[in-house]
This record gives C-alpha cells, sequence and structure tokens, in this order.
C-alpha cells in the first residue's frame, strides 16, 4: 500500500538513471508532480526534455567523474541498467560510486525472470546488478517487470498504413504492464522505507498474447489489425538486418522461444501491493496512446 514519503523534501535529492528511457522518464516526470527533488542523468541534456524543475545533468556509465558528480548529494537513486552480451556490466560501479557519496537508498530496475535457469543466458543479465544492490549496504528495492505495453509501439507505422502487425512470439502469453504503474512502483519504493529488501514482479493483472494485444489495438481503432506471424527464420532475418550480433541474437531468440512456449505467463498482485489498486490495463495503455497508431507524427506520449 502508498505509503507517505519518510523524509524532508528539501534534504532529500533523488536520482534518477537512465532519464530518458521509457521507465526513468516516466519516473522522473512522476516525481517532478509530487514535488520531490529530482536531478536527471542523461547522456544529451539538452536533447532531454524534462519537466521545468528538475535537475538535468550530463553523465555516461563509461565516464566515472561524471557518475560521482551526478551522485554527489543524492539520498535514493533509482538504478537503470541495460546489459547485453559485450556490453560492460556497470551497475556495480553504479552502485560503488552511491556508497560513496552516503546514498542511502537504491531502486534497481531489473527483469521478470532474473535467475530463472530455464532462461538461461538472458535471466543473467542483471544477476550481477542485483547482487551488488543486495550487497550494497543501502536500503534496496528491485523491481522486476514483465512485458511493457510500450512495446507493441514498434507496430505503429505497421497499423498506420493498414499492414500486418509482426508476430513473433506466437500465442504466447505474457503479463503485459503498463510502463506508468513500473514508474509508480518505483516512486514508491524511492519515497517510502516500507519496500526496503522487497523484490517485486510486476505484471498487468491478466497475460496477454501479442494476438491478443492486436485485438485489443482492433477494438480501440474500430478497424481490423492484420498479423503476420513470423517463423523463426524470418525472426532470424529481422534481428541479423538489424546489425544485432549472433550471441545477442541468439540469446534474443531462446528468450522468445521460451515466451512461445509458454513459459512467461506469470502474473503478480505485487503492483496492487504497493499501489493500493489494481494495475493499468492493456487497453487503457492503448487508449492513452491512440494517436501513436494514428497519426503519422506519433502523437503524444502520455505521462
Amino acid at each position: 500500500m502508498a505509503a507517505a514519503p519518510d523524509h524532508t523534501r528539501l534534504e532529500f535529492m533523488i536520482l534518477v538513471t537512465g532519464a530518458t528511457g521509457t521507465i526513468g522518464g516516466a519516473v522522473v516526470r512522476q516525481l517532478a508532480g509530487r514535488g520531490e527533488r529530482v536531478r536527471a542523468f542523461t547522456r544529451n541534456p539538452q536533447a532531454a526534455r524534462m519537466p521545468d524543475e528538475v535537475e538535468v545533468v550530463r553523465g555516461d556509465y563509461t565516464d566515472p567523474p561524471s557518475v560521482a558528480a551526478a551522485m554527489a548529494g543524492a539520498r535514493a537513486v533509482f538504478l537503470v541498467n541495460v546489459p547485453a552480451p559485450g556490453r560492460p556490466d556497470t551497475d556495480a560501479a553504479l552502485v560503488a560510486a552511491a556508497r560513496s557519496a552516503g546514498v542511502s537508498r537504491l531502486v534497481k530496475l531489473s527483469a521478470i525472470g532474473t535467475g530463472d535457469p530455464a532462461l538461461r543466458d538472458f535471466a543473467n543479465w542483471h544477476v550481477p546488478g542485483e547482487r551488488a544492490v543486495r550487497e550494497s549496504g543501502t536500503t534496496w528495492t528491485i523491481l522486476r517487470p514483465s512485458a511493457f505495453a510500450s512495446n507493441t509501439l514498434a507496430w505503429a507505422e505497421a497499423i498506420r498504413t493498414g499492414e500486418p502487425v509482426p508476430i513473433r512470439t506466437g500465442t504466447g502469453r505474457q503479463g503485459v504492464i503498463d510502463p506508468r504503474d513500473i514508474a509508480a512502483v518505483a516512486v514508491e519504493a524511492l519515497l517510502s522505507a516500507e519496500h526496503a529488501g522487497q523484490v517485486y514482479t510486476l505484471t498487468g493483472s491478466e497475460a496477454l498474447s501479442e494476438p491478443d494485444q492486436a485485438g485489443v489495438l482492433a477494438t480501440e481503432l474500430g478497424r481490423p489489425v492484420a498479423l503476420a506471424p513470423l517463423s523463426r527464420e524470418a525472426v532470424l532475418a529481422h534481428l541479423r538486418a538489424r546489425g544485432m550480433s549472433e550471441e545477442y541474437i541468439e540469446v534474443v531468440m531462446r528468450g522468445s522461444e521460451f515466451i512461445r512456449d509458454g513459459g512467461n505467463t506469470t502474473v503478480t498482485d505485487d503492483v496492487r501491493r504497493v499501489l493500493g489498486r489494481a494495475p493499468r490495463t492493456y487497453a487503457q495503455w492503448v487508449r492513452d496512446h491512440l494517436a501513436a497508431f494514428t497519426d503519422e507524427n506519433g502523437g503524444a506520449f502520455a505521462t
């Protein structure tokens, strides 16, 4: 259940890393909307669109002095890292910088299934970061969200032009969650010690397949949405065309097959436990972002 913040606002600075990403950006906006002191960490401050009251600082995970400067004076940090094969794992360095700066609370964005042996490499990406957070000596919370509702924005151009949407995971269902709900849980964990030591698996209230999501979009758009189920070979060709390494492609394919085979149908009540309300439905997310699927300019992104 959402709790009152346990801090004195003028003395409590919250640093948000990944501040221009899907979740980090929503965390920044929600904190600012509640009147909190927020510092947004981004590699390109000039391009960042933030509320006027947010302090925007330049930083890069591979540039330790910039990380240390961003951490200075912060008391809570939202940690966003996107590990992948061939990409250095920076979580441990971020946690070390936070400890050196006297940060007392860490909230890490991880991923559903972390540590699950059935997922093999994909499930191990966030393990070192989670370990670093757990062993940090600070108050910590770990968030493991399922598939983002916003992932279907990748279909927007196809839907606008009447093309079929690519179905990569067959009828495999996932606990699709609105990114705003992930951010709302992160905000509560940043502001209240009530969530210390918790690992929250964040999902929507029902498991949906890609065809299910396409059906919701068709209902909200008032017109059919055609499907283009992709073979394994077609998915491989698509990933290679995007310039991904073979190592990365192998891991992504295993994850897709895990979903296709029904491995990610988990649905939890953790959002309700933290926020005191049900998660937003995928249909609600679609209604709030319908312009993205109808307006060639993409529409405004709801906060």
